[in-house]
């Protein structure tokens, strides 16, 4: 009896095995895919945000390198991105300056808001604005050191119930929307809308950004 146990045991797990590589395609086949919108060598898909004293935004060696500014610079992405359930993954990098060298606005529904990173001196990181209150003071607020010429994964989630983002591994938000007032921060950062980045008095560079819709 205990023989025909073992033996049956041993060919559950067997199969078990067996059917591990196709639980794990399965799995990946399910993942959402990245839609890629920097082509590494043109600026297709963008404009220059016309902020008064921006900097000269181009790309340079794969990069998208925004010039540093009198105060706002950067640009803004002329196609259609979801208004909620996607994902957006951006990398960048400060150059030089000493405030936000990213700022990443994004839509929330029919409202929009910002992920400022190195914000007010550069070190405050957080979102704008949650029920009409700042990056540095509302619910989202964290202080963080940025490294020039380091390059950061920054990733946005948004779903009808939440907004959560990341740097590198670490989560820095994770908001609730249910009874939260979404909106921008009022000024030149609206220029944005729906979809742009933008840096103040900072030089910055991007290498990557993207996005993927993901199921309801």
């Amino acid at each position: 009896m205990t023989k025909v146990f073992l033996r049956v045991f041993a060919l559950c797990a067997a199969l078990s095995l067996l059917a591990l590589p196709a639980m794990a395609q399965e799995k990946a086949a399910k993942e959402p895919e990245w839609q890629s919108l920097f082509d590494g060598k043109t600026l297709k898909g963008w404009k220059q945000a016309d902020f008064a004293g921006g900097g000269v935004v181009e790309v340079d060696k794969g990069t998208l390198h925004v010039g540093m500014g009198e105060s706002l610079s950067g640009l803004t992405f002329t196609n259609k991105v979801p208004e909620t359930n996607f994902e957006v993954e951006v990398e960048g990098k400060k150059i030089q300056g000493s405030d936000f060298f990213c700022a990443l606005t994004f839509p929330v529904g029919k409202e929009h808001c910002t992920f400022v990173m190195g914000g007010w001196g550069g070190a405050v990181v957080g979102i704008s604005s949650l029920d009409q209150m700042d990056a540095s003071e509302n619910e989202t607020t964290k202080y963080m050191k940025f490294e020039k010429d380091h390059w950061y994964k920054i990733r946005v989630r948004v779903t009808t119930k939440k907004i959560e983002a990341w740097i590198d591994e670490e989560k820095l938000a994770d908001v609730e929307l249910e009874g939260k007032k979404v909106s921008m921060r009022p000024g030149d950062i609206e220029q944005n809308v729906p979809f742009g980045i933008a840096t103040y008095q900072t030089e910055s560079a991007f290498k990557s950004i993207k996005i993927r819709t993901l199921a309801k």
